[in-house]
């Protein structure tokens, strides 16, 4: 992750590192530093699991095109938590306190904070596995309630992730 900061840090534009030479200015400049890092990773974790929810709707067509109606309740409880976490991570508050903030994030904050957006490119990679599950339950109406009940625990496993990254941030899980 500090590879991906150092990237925003560097592309600061020239008045910001005009700033930077502002005795007690470099702090702010690198929480904001910190803070544009943070919408944009916010912003890729978002596309991603859009693509996942995108997939997550075009198994629910194929459940009705091949008369499972049954199923396609549950496929929406995972869609909908899919959703729930693209909409939670894309409309949050850009990441860490500002200058004059009551609440300041300390490294071992910032450590909590990169491994729980690591996490939500792990949860992505499960979440691709349990779609990929689901489609290939389709041939297999026995096994399709499990993998259905698998990625919607995957699913709410991203945005309890994120509330408890939320907590982090904001300090309310202390």
């Amino acid at each position: 992750m500090s590879d991906f900061f150092d990237k925003v840090k560097d592309q600061a534009d020239p008045f910001k590192k005009l700033l930077s030479f502002i005795p007690g200015f470099s702090g702010y400049i690198e929480r904001q530093n910190r803070r544009d890092a943070d919408k944009i990773l916010r912003d890729t974790v978002a596309r991603r699991f859009e693509e996942l929810w995108g997939r997550a709707s075009n198994l629910q067509v194929e459940l009705v095109n091949n008369g499972m109606i049954q199923y396609v309740d549950d496929m929406e409880k995972a869609a909908l938590a899919l959703r729930t976490f693209i909409d939670k991570i894309s409309r949050a508050a850009r990441g860490y306190s500002g200058l004059f903030d009551a609440t300041k994030i300390n490294e071992e904050e910032l450590e909590a904070i990169y491994q729980f957006d690591l996490a939500f490119f792990t949860i992505a990679d499960q979440i691709k596995g349990g779609l990929d599950n689901v489609e290939a339950s389709l041939a297999d109406e026995a096994a399709l309630p499990a993998a259905i009940r698998n990625l919607t625990s995957l699913a709410r496993l991203a945005v309890e992730t994120f509330e408890r990254r939320s907590e982090v941030v904001t300090g309310s899980g202390q």
